[in-house]
């Protein structure tokens, strides 16, 4: 178990990747705080089965990222994972949809990284991995805030790592294509609505159109890849953007 001693906090990890971070992390020895929203009794379920503690916060306001924060303690590893989706032509996008996502997507993690740094400075080992995706690379339509945040989300991962790549301090990007997660689950009634498709069509040409591979990303292939930027063998991996989506981005 070769992240021992180590502790994580994953944010939006009660369900889809982030959980699948969090287990991922936890067998390998690592003591995991987790983060999100759920039902109490599965989220007690979850806290027994990887012996981890549990903070929950609004991080769409920045008071409720700083008492994350402040409640979870220091952590060597911090996964930015939270998200939300709303799909919608942009002359029709609710204005409040918009601030939500940018601060839950994009703001939430600078947050985060500002309080984390100091005690991954002082210990002289760290690791921030944040939890993109294809559309941080390119965009597709409907998806005006999403696609700004993650955009958003590659640039702030480049800057962490010029910042804090002395100090013996990684800062990395995740970025899967299709995940088959309550997130993109919960797109398709939107996206049927903007294109007007059946719940099949939308499926099959629009959330797989651009996955060459014709199949969705699993939540352990994500987590595996959060599992090898942690490690050794990843030191010199800094400010880079993982892709894992079927060939989408190789277009």
């Amino acid at each position: 178990m070769f992240l021992t001693g180590k502790r994580a906090l994953i944010t939006g990890s009660t369900s889809g990747i982030g959980l699948a971070i969090a287990r991922a992390l936890h067998a390998e020895g690592t003591a995991v705080v987790l983060n999100g929203f759920g039902d109490a009794d599965a989220i007690a379920s979850l806290c027994a089965e990887m012996d981890a503690s549990h903070v929950g916060a609004d991080l769409t306001t920045t008071q409720g990222a700083e008492q994350l924060m402040a409640d979870a303690g220091p952590v060597d590893i911090l996964v930015n994972n939270a998200g939300m989706q709303h799909v919608a032509p942009v002359d029709e996008f609710p204005p409040e949809k918009w601030e939500m996502i940018i601060a839950l997507n994009l703001s939430a993690a600078f947050h985060t990284a500002r309080l984390a740094v100091p005690h991954m400075k002082s210990a002289g080992w760290g690791r921030i991995i944040n939890t993109a995706s294809a559309h941080s690379l390119v965009a597709s339509p409907f998806k005006a805030a999403y696609v700004a945040a993650k955009h958003g989300i590659a640039g702030l991962t480049k800057v962490l790592a010029l910042e804090l790549a002395e100090h013996n301090i990684t800062a990395n990007c995740v970025s899967p294509g299709y995940v088959w997660t309550p997130l993109v689950e919960n797109q398709i009634p939107d996206t049927m609505a903007a294109r007007g498709l059946t719940r099949e069509q939308v499926m099959r040409d629009v959330l797989l159109a651009k996955q060459p591979t014709k199949k969705f990303v699993t939540v352990e292939e994500v987590a595996a890849m959060v599992l090898f930027l942690c490690g050794d063998a990843a030191q010199n991996i800094n400010g880079a953007n993982m892709s894992i989506d079927g060939g989408w981005t190789a277009e």
